[in-house]
């Protein structure tokens, strides 16, 4: 990233900020029953901000030289989370991605690691291309002035994937070949929705000023994302 890139952007403070989403998500954690699928992504997701977060307070050493763009990337990538957990909770239609996750919170027969692969999907999937943009329009900047803190957040996200696996695969029966679970694990990767997000992300960018065509890529994404979440959250045999 060039040095005059990172002159450009307008440093316009985030927020509320990192600390009022985190208080947010801790919130939640307290109230939601711990088997409730929301709760189950909803800790995920907290480790993951914990971690960004940490990251971000480290500077250049934790990998984020803008520390004002990496807060407003965090936190416009967070707030889309809790909208759509503050319209379900209103019993308002949400987002396309995020419906399978809330209609299906509660199904005895949707494993915990279906549930943080269905909400890391909504929110990778749709969510953060749309938080580039917020956060774009928000420091006044171009989405590649955004793409190192992109790239930081992201490889925080790889990282903790194998260890939410691991935290909340069911048992040794998940080594066998023959488990469904198995199948819809290797049917998704955060690496791939990681590099599409950007891609769409820059796409939604080169459409705002025709906000037709702008709408139609939104909705288009929301509804194909809504549609693998509701694959990875297909009810399996005990």
């Amino acid at each position: 990233m060039a040095q005059s890139e990172r002159i450009a952007v307008t440093h316009t403070p985030a927020s509320p900020g990192v600390d009022a989403v985190l208080a947010r998500m801790r919130a939640l954690a307290l109230d939601l029953p711990p088997r409730d699928g929301v709760a189950v992504f909803n800790r995920v997701y907290l480790s993951v901000t914990e971690a960004v977060d940490r990251a971000i307070d480290g500077g250049a050493a934790g990998g984020f030289l803008d520390r004002t763009a990496a807060i407003t990337l965090d936190v416009r990538f967070a707030e889309r989370y809790l909208t759509a957990v503050d319209a379900a909770s209103l019993g308002v239609r949400g987002p396309a991605c995020w419906r399978p996750l809330f209609q299906f919170r509660r199904h005895p027969g949707v494993r915990p690691l279906q549930f943080a692969l269905a909400g890391i999907n909504a929110h990778i999937g749709h969510d953060l291309a749309l938080a580039v943009v917020d956060a774009c329009r928000t420091l006044g900047c171009e989405p590649g002035v955004l793409e190192d803190e992109f790239e930081r957040v992201g490889d925080i996200l790889v990282t903790l994937e194998e260890h939410i696996r691991e935290e909340l695969m069911p048992g040794p029966d998940l080594l066998q070949v023959a488990d469904p679970l198995t199948h819809l694990l290797g049917s998704w990767s955060l690496e791939r929705a990681r590099d599409a997000a950007w891609g769409a992300a820059r796409a939604l960018w080169a459409l705002r000023d025709l906000p037709c065509l702008e709408a139609e890529f939104r909705q288009r994404l929301d509804t194909s994302v809504g549609l693998v979440g509701r694959m990875l959250l297909t009810p399996l045999p005990d």
